[in-house]
């Protein structure tokens, strides 16, 4: 007897619900763009390298095209489309457009996702490889330049956007941990 291949899912995305069926093999990504026509989460290097497919699964950082439709039934799944307040902008897209971290854009949806996990992780005390002191009772890190950097380098920028990213989560964070570009010159 042979198993069966695909299956009706239901999928919870930015606060809605879609019964979808699906083949087991379907990633969320392609799910998410072919399927739902949500196609804010973008396919770059569909290997779980580069983050542009970054979404957000029960608030952790998820890559997208390597995780299985099938394996987020149930959960709640959060992409770019879902993390604005109806006609506010998240606090990162803001950041993200006030201190041009965006460059040709490709990227920034899988950027901002990551980043609102990133802040979320950094908030609840979770160590990256940059955190000096490991002890709990430490606390939460510095949120400094180089922390951001490390809690980020899953997400790739081929406009090297670098530095606007790091300030534009800085400020969302409300740190000053900036890189040092002027941010007056990055607004204009």
């Amino acid at each position: 007897m042979a198993l069966p291949t695909s299956s009706v899912i239901t999928l919870h995305i930015n606060g809605e619900k879609f019964a979808l069926p699906v083949d087991h093999r379907t990633t969320l990504l392609d799910a998410l763009r072919e399927r739902l026509d949500l196609t804010g989460t973008k396919k770059g290097c569909d290997q779980g390298q580069c983050g542009a497919c970054t979404v957000l699964v029960d608030g952790r950082r998820t890559v997208a095209c390597l995780q299985f439709a099938v394996a987020t039934e149930g959960r709640e799944v959060t992409t770019i489309e879902g993390v604005a307040d109806g006609e506010a902008l998240h606090p990162l897209q803001q950041a993200f457009l006030d201190l041009d971290g965006y460059q040709c854009g490709y990227c920034t949806p899988g950027q901002i996702c990551s980043a609102i996990g990133v802040l979320q992780e950094h908030a609840a005390g979770w160590p990256s490889a940059a955190t000096d002191d490991l002890r709990p009772e430490s606390g939460p890190p510095p949120l400094t330049a180089e922390e951001i950097r490390e809690r980020m380098s899953g997400n790739l920028c081929r406009c090297a956007a670098y530095p606007s990213i790091v300030d534009a989560i800085a400020r969302a964070a409300g740190t000053t941990a900036t890189t040092g570009a002027d941010p007056e010159e990055q607004a204009a």
